[in-house]
């Protein structure tokens, strides 16, 4: 009775011991570890384990000898391989296997099999035998392995080289899923395994079930605390990120209407400026008599040209909304590299020359080299953004050099100054919008900051790329990489010259008069502005209102060329214009269209075989003459 009561109270005092552990730590292993050992100890066995399913190696498996190695030092630290010959372990396709994931040994002189797998098909007698393990509180009792496992040759040979003669076996259930065993060996004798002692091990195996779903629990609880707080860290980043971002385009915003204000309010001020003065001029025929000639013209001339300035700020900014919103379409034609730079290098000299900076030309090309297929408008415009913002940047007595050369069906243009250059944490802004070195209004160079950022757009729109590289106080050079663009079929290519321009059709234009024209425009300015254009070149205008009902003064009047404006209120352009080119009496007279640009690109394909060509609002006065003169030419020819 004592021995009983000894038992007994032993028993409590490990099961304390273990919901203990499960209380004050939430770490299995040292959990598992330590009921492992006490359990051993408690037990007296030679060797007790825990055989963990679904086990993923942190180490992988070393290779096994022959005969087994007997480590003879007393130490009741686990090892952590084992010394026997046995199969490799088999891995299932997730990665994951069986094997001994905790050990405790009464001596070193017990073989440890700790990470031991079940490499043999016989460590299960039978399936049936594992399928029972999968039952709550299955377990299996066997006193010794000689007699038990005498029919299984296999397993029992396994046995004996890992030192088994008795052992107990104990499912350990998670869930109702089988996580592992609970085994204990008898490695050199046969033993009789009490009832309270298989009773004692199924009470510490139901402890070990609660201590791992605690720890699973535990675990997920952690996984998801990570999760929640690496989402909080990234949304607080994305929003750090997108309040950045914010203020960086209200900053943006800001310079930029500053800037644009600057840049409009100057040649705004001196037209009107210099307009009332002449106004003030003609209002008193005395006053305009008195003042010179040359005066007026140099007025005109600076009206003129403050003009042009702002319609080449107006023209960047839809220029630059056009290609941002994928609206830009390239036209591919072929042209002459060489050709291009020199033009190019020539409409910069005049303004080289007044600041005296030498600009020159390197064109390093082969005869072979020099026609190349892009969009001619565009690369133009691209050096003439690098030239201009050369120059700009460029001191007295500096010089601007423009290089080309081709390398592997790719144009390479180099606009090299001897500027104030750059400074390097500055230049990865360069390309952005309204940025400049300098953003205030008073800043020494004028500009919106568009340039740039519109020529990037524009390099990068026919698959090339542009780089810079500058030194403060010596200079930039900005380097364009352009390859070259597939042709359009020879369809097309007719299609976009008829479009452009028809010269098969005849004109009534005589030697003895430049010619008549008829426009049909609304616009009281514009008509204006086009008929002071042709009168002062030595044409007829005959302004109409309204298209539909002047169709019989244009059969009557048979004009050169009819202008039509394909904004007319209250009338189809497009009706007119069937109606000239469908009668008899009208469709050899030219029909020029006026129209902004996006409508021309818009409804490109309607004009193609129907106007003989089309010019883009504002009027350009050279370009209109230049419209009208290519007509006189082609007709002479």
């Amino acid at each position: 009775m004592d021995q009983a009561l000894y038992q007994q109270l032993e028993q409590e005092r490990l099961l304390n011991q273990v919901t203990r552990q499960i209380r004050e730590s939430l770490e299995l292993s040292v959990i598992l570890s330590t009921a492992v050992k006490r359990l051993q100890q408690y037990l007296q066995v030679d060797r007790l384990l825990i055989y963990q399913f679904d086990f993923q190696w942190s180490i992988p498996p070393r290779e096994c000898s022959l005969e087994p190695e007997w480590n003879l030092e007393e130490s009741d630290t686990p090892q952590t391989n084992f010394a026997v010959s046995l199969p490799h372990a088999q891995v299932d396709e997730s990665g994951h296997k069986g094997c001994v994931s905790y050990e405790a040994r009464s001596s070193a002189k017990i073989l440890s099999v700790l990470h031991l797998s079940e490499a043999a098909s016989c460590f299960f007698e039978t399936p049936e035998t594992q399928a029972k393990f999968q039952k709550i509180h299955a377990h299996v009792v066997v006193q010794d392995v000689e007699e038990t496992y005498a029919s299984s040759p296999c397993l029992l040979e396994f046995l004996r080289r890992i030192q088994v003669r008795s052992k107990v076996v104990f499912s350990i259930i998670v869930q109702d899923k089988l996580w592992g065993l609970l085994i204990a060996h008898q490695c050199f004798q046969p033993r009789v395994w009490r009832e309270d002692e298989t009773k004692f091990i199924d009470q510490v195996t139901g402890h070990l079930s609660i201590a791992i779903y605690q720890a699973q629990l535990y675990s997920q609880l952690q996984q998801q605390k990570s999760t929640l707080e690496r989402r909080v860290t990234e949304r607080t980043q994305a929003l750090h990120d997108a309040l950045l971002a914010a203020q960086s385009a209200n900053r943006a915003k800001s310079e930029f209407l500053g800037t644009m204000s600057h840049e409009l309010r100057t040649p705004l001020t001196c037209v009107i400026g210099i307009s009332a003065t002449l106004l003030r001029l003609y209002s008193n025929d005395t006053g305009i008599k008195q003042f010179p000639l040359t005066k007026q013209r140099e007025y005109l001339q600076k009206i003129h040209e403050s003009g042009e300035h702002l319609l080449e700020l107006i023209n960047d900014i839809l220029e630059l909304s056009q290609v941002e919103a994928g609206k830009t379409v390239l036209k591919i034609s072929e042209f002459s590299l060489t050709k291009l730079a020199q033009q190019t290098l020539y409409s910069f000299r005049e303004k080289a020359d007044q600041q005296n900076i030498a600009l020159l030309g390197d064109i390093q090309l082969k005869p072979n080299q020099d026609k190349f297929t892009a969009d001619q408008r565009r690369v133009q415009q691209i050096l003439s953004n690098l030239l201009s913002n050369a120059i700009k940047f460029t001191p007295e007595n500096g010089q601007v050099t423009l290089r080309v050369r081709v390398d592997d069906n790719t144009v390479i243009f180099q606009i090299k100054d001897t500027g104030i250059g750059i400074p390097k944490e500055q230049q990865p802004l360069l390309f952005e919008k309204f940025q400049q070195i300098d953003s205030s209004t008073r800043r020494q160079y004028g500009g919106t900051g568009l340039g740039l950022a519109l020529t990037k757009q524009l390099v990068e729109l026919h698959g090339g790329a542009i780089k810079l590289t500058s030194t403060e106080k010596v200079g930039s050079t900005f380097t364009v990489h352009i390859p070259t663009q597939p042709m359009l079929t020879q369809e097309s290519q007719k299609r976009i010259k008829s479009s452009a321009f028809r010269t098969s059709l005849p004109t009534t234009s005589t030697h003895n008069s430049r010619g008549r024209f008829i426009l049909i425009e609304d616009d009281e300015e514009i008509a204006t502005l086009i008929c002071e254009i042709l009168t002062a070149a030595g044409y007829q205008v005959v302004w109409l209102v309204e298209g539909l009902t002047a169709l019989e003064q244009i059969k009557l009047l048979q004009p050169t060329a009819v202008i039509v404006d394909m904004h007319l209120p209250r009338q189809d352009s497009y009706e007119i214009i069937d109606h000239l080119k469908n009668t008899t009496a009208t469709q050899h007279i030219k029909i020029l269209a006026i129209a902004s640009s996006e409508v021309l690109k818009a409804s490109e394909e309607a004009f193609i075989n129907q106007v003989d060509d089309c010019i883009s609002k504002p009027i350009q006065p050279n370009q209109l003459l230049n419209k009208i003169i290519s007509w006189e030419l082609s007709n002479g020819e």
